[in-house]
């Protein structure tokens, strides 16, 4: 057996709504023509999905596959946290501020989070199976580090992306050493990007 190194690059994405305006909390994964390393992933954020303020926080997370969330009530009032998403489906009983339940997410896709008790409370799990994964700033950019050179799908999620999925998808060629990539997509066909 011959080791062949295989140089990589950085990828910088700056993804824009049909507007031109910059899109904050859109994921972008990229799957190597290569494939992905064999093992679990693992990423530099904690995997919590905060219950604060009346709010979760992050409004969007992204989790490898077979991960595990803690969904920390920091609040003074009850929450009852669920998902009817298609392959992450949930619900955790009525719990206290103080209490952290968790959930593993086994399917690859997005759970929408909502609170059985404050309909106003909306979040995003995004479960992805690549480690080159991450979502865009306020400036509507990110970075993805290392990613093998060669060709490669680059996919965009938001969840009020038009399309199939609330996701794009469009291949891409990663040469060694940095490369930019600007993604435009119309993202208001439901609602307005936060």
């Amino acid at each position: 057996m011959v080791a062949t190194a295989v140089q990589a690059g950085d990828l910088t994405v700056s993804v824009r709504g049909a507007n031109g305006r910059a899109v904050k909390d859109a994921v972008v994964t990229v799957h190597p023509a290569s494939g992905v390393p064999r093992g679990p992933i693992r990423f530099a954020w904690p995997l919590r999905m905060d219950q604060r303020d009346i709010q979760f926080q992050p409004y969007v997370l992204i989790v490898p596959v077979g991960g595990t969330v803690s969904f920390p009530n920091l609040d003074r009032v009850r929450h009852q946290v669920y998902s009817f998403s298609r392959g992450n489906r949930f619900e955790l009983p009525l719990y206290a501020r103080g209490e952290a339940p968790s959930r593993t997410f086994g399917a690859v896709g997005v759970a929408a989070l909502g609170c059985n008790i404050h309909d106003q409370m909306l979040a995003y799990i995004k479960v992805v199976d690549t480690p080159w994964a991450a979502k865009t700033d306020a400036s509507g950019n990110l970075t993805l580090r290392g990613v093998p050179s060669g060709g490669a799908t680059l996919r965009v999620w938001h969840p009020t992306l038009a399309g199939r999925g609330n996701e794009i998808s469009q291949a891409i060629t990663v040469g060694a050493g940095p490369a930019s990539r600007t993604v435009t997509g119309d993202f208001s066909a439901r609602a307005a990007v936060r």
